[in-house]
């Protein structure tokens, strides 16, 4: 923004009233918690606030927006959207109906923590520190308080929307036990890649805390170790060792159980996303969370025993159903798609503007790549027939098709050998794809083949 632009905003924030001027910080401040246009708020109430304070001069680099500070902690537990959320995590949309609930009704402490985050002279990052920390004890006092149960304890229903009061345990679980999780935060490696038995033990030497392993906190503690492992499901190891058995019911007696419906639960999110993905023709991020799937339902399913009536054996089946179902009926989909692009119509049926649609056949490309990746993983998956009767169908029919297509490349009428080519040239891509580069090179130069033959023919004299 230029200098001319800078004034003009500083000198129309000059000339709001003082009422108008609070309302507009307050709502700044707001967008920001929500994470909307960051850059552009902060700047407007950093001009704002300068304004405010009457000299140019005055403005400095502007103190995190309050809710910002206080909910810091929050930060490696907060999930987008404001559907159902596991064990350790907290949904990001709660924060501003907290926040504003605790303007009502700690106003006191809040006011007191904005007074010492702003006051002047400018705090520094230790006063700042300790007015974070009181306040997200008063807050985390103040929750725990309404939200233990009582006959006329009534004060969640204040909050806000469900998912808010869903989520307020959470918050004050994770405020009240700050700084042993940044305690234990720090003792973790950047990234677990084998959770192996040495990791496992000394994860399980810093979780000894009574701070960290009750209920309310335990979930938000062994959430911090997911975000460190390659793969989250290993998270269930811990359970295992803590429970010195695999076998479900004395892993589930344990407190470290809600690790296995962690586990389970980001599992059902994957294949959330990959039936969500294949719906939306996104299939440059199947292969990715197909081995993700694979390799939680291997997992989890050779790693603990888990019984077929039991609630974890029912979700882990109701998974790989879920997973199973949407991948079949796209697998069974392929063939169809081939079919159509490759089927050979009698030169009559061909217009002189007939062609394939490019995008069709890069499609079609991506499926068969898609079946060809699902047959990796087929047998975790549940898909293992579907996938190979699918795949050997598509070679035969690919192979015969694509001989025919070059061989008619040679004969035919010439107003629908453009057509034609346009069909060989696809077939040539989906034999890349079915039998290698080897195979497409070896009917590519037969295609050229035939038509150099055709283009040497003698025309007829009319």
């Amino acid at each position: 923004m230029s200098k001319t632009s800078i004034d003009r905003l500083r000198e129309y924030l000059a000339q709001l009233p003082p009422q108008s001027q609070a309302l507009l910080m307050r709502e700044y401040e707001r967008s920001i918690a929500r994470g909307e246009d960051i850059a552009v708020a902060n700047f407007v109430l950093d001009q704002l606030r300068g304004v405010v304070r009457g000299s140019e001069n005055a403005v400095r680099p502007r103190v995190e927006d309050p809710t910002r500070l206080v909910f810091k902690s929050l930060e490696p537990f907060l999930v987008e959207g404001v559907g159902p959320v596991r064990p350790g995590q907290i949904r990001r949309a709660s924060l501003l109906p907290v926040w504003q609930w605790l303007e009502r009704d700690a106003a006191a402490a809040v006011a007191e923590f904005e007074a010492a985050i702003g006051g002047s002279p400018e705090p520094g990052a230790a006063e700042i520190e300790r007015a974070v920390r009181k306040l997200q004890q008063a807050a985390a006092d103040l929750i725990i308080n309404i939200t233990t149960p009582g006959p006329n304890n009534r004060g969640s229903s204040r909050i806000g929307p469900p998912h808010a009061v869903e989520d307020l345990p959470g918050i004050g679980a994770v405020l009240k036990a700050r700084e042993p999780l940044d305690a234990f935060a720090g003792k973790l490696p950047s990234v677990l890649r084998t959770f192996g038995d040495s990791q496992i033990a000394s994860v399980s030497s810093a979780l000894n805390l009574p701070s960290l392993v009750t209920p309310q906190v335990l979930p938000f503690a062994l959430s911090l170790v997911m975000h460190r492992l390659a793969a989250p499901w290993q998270i269930i190891r811990l359970a295992v060792k803590i429970a010195a058995s695999d076998d479900e019911i004395r892993v589930a007696a344990t407190s470290y159980g809600v690790a296995v419906t962690m586990a389970l639960a980001d599992l059902s999110r994957v294949a959330a996303n990959l039936r969500t993905d294949i719906k939306r023709g996104k299939f440059d991020t199947a292969p990715e969370l197909l081995k993700t799937a694979h390799d939680g339902v291997r997992g989890l399913r050779t790693e603990l025993d888990m019984r077929n009536d039991s609630v974890w054996g029912r979700q882990m089946a109701a998974i790989r159903v879920d997973i199973s179902s949407t991948l079949q009926s796209e697998i069974e989909s392929v063939p169809g798609r081939v079919r159509r692009l490759l089927r050979q119509r009698a030169d009559k049926d061909i217009s002189p503007t007939a062609h394939i649609d490019p995008v069709d056949v890069d499609e079609t490309v991506a499926l068969i790549n898609f079946v060809a990746v699902c047959r990796t993983y087929a047998s975790e998956l549940a898909i293992n027939e579907v996938t190979l009767r699918t795949y050997s169908d598509l070679q035969q029919y690919v192979e015969k098709s694509t001989e025919a297509l070059v061989q008619s490349l040679r004969a035919g009428d010439a107003r629908v050998r453009a057509y034609r080519q346009m069909q060989a040239r696809a077939a040539i891509r989906f034999c890349q794809q079915l039998f290698g580069q080897e195979y497409a090179a070896l009917m590519d130069r037969a295609a050229e083949s035939a038509m150099a033959v055709v283009e040497r023919k003698p025309k007829k004299a009319g």
